[in-house]
């Protein structure tokens, strides 16, 4: 069983920086892809972006690309940095690690692992 838990939430500006952290029990980084999301009150959870666990590809969602950057910590942490943040970025942000195909990293149904989250808000 693996164990996630997100971390670096809090409150920031308009136009701010944050990183938040996943920390697992494992060696998850290099066993699993692992995924970020997020979900804003009244709406779906969203894809936000995946590390691959081989060669560490990345790919993200298209309202974060060229924002926000996943990047591999260590074997058992995974980060999200997120740059130029709005008021659309707020959301809770939820970290989940599974093994989905290249082009399936996106559906949040094949991650069976996921942390609690953590909520990012952007405001003035």
């Amino acid at each position: 069983q693996v164990s996630l838990e997100e971390s670096g939430g809090e409150l920031v500006q308009p136009g701010g920086s944050l990183r938040l952290t996943c920390a697992s029990s494992e060696r998850t980084a290099y066993n699993y892809v692992v995924a970020w999301f997020r979900q804003a009150p009244g709406k779906e959870r969203e894809f936000v972006g995946a590390l691959r666990r081989n060669g560490g590809h990345t790919t993200y969602g298209d309202s974060v690309k060229g924002r926000f950057i996943i990047s591999r910590g260590s074997a058992t942490t995974v980060y999200l940095q997120m740059n130029s943040l709005t008021p659309e970025d707020t959301a809770v942000y939820y970290c989940a690690a599974g093994t989905p195909i290249t082009g399936a990293m996106h559906m949040s149904r094949l991650y069976p692992y996921w942390g609690q989250g953590t909520q990012v808000t952007v405001s003035s």
